[in-house]
């Protein structure tokens, strides 16, 4: 898989998808016990000329939480993912080169990033509202 075209086509066959557009899909990723986990991925071009994709996900808001003991949480739990801040929230995200990209190269990391993100949800926020 080394498009974009081709990886949104197989995400668009094996997932829910919620949102479609030209660069970002969102899909729903939902667990047996009830909760589930928004997530988005996006086409990124890196230094204008290679296509990338991140896969990302809203773990909660900036302001209700304790960044010291949420990063522990991540070093401690996660191989896969970084945590970062976009506007008010507090993101999960993790990219991949398109190029050459793998099919598990995908799905697993879009696993690992989406599990993760609703484990510190409950966990630091007590909800499920992403």
């Amino acid at each position: 898989m080394a498009t974009w075209e081709n990886l949104t086509d197989f995400i668009r066959s094996e997932y829910e998808v919620t949102k479609d557009t030209d660069d970002e899909l969102r899909i729903l990723i939902e667990y047996e016990d009830g909760r589930s986990q928004v997530i988005i991925i996006a086409r990124e071009i890196l230094d204008g000329r290679e296509d990338w994709v991140q896969v990302a996900s809203v773990c909660g808001l900036v302001a209700d939480v304790d960044l010291k003991r949420f990063l522990e949480e991540i070093g401690e739990t996660s191989v896969v993912c970084g945590a970062v801040i976009m506007g008010e929230h507090l993101v999960l995200r993790h990219a991949l080169p398109l190029e050459n990209l793998d099919i598990n190269e995908f799905t697993d990391p879009l696993t690992f990033v989406a599990d993760t993100a609703d484990h510190l949800e409950e966990l630091f926020f007590g909800g499920d509202g992403y």
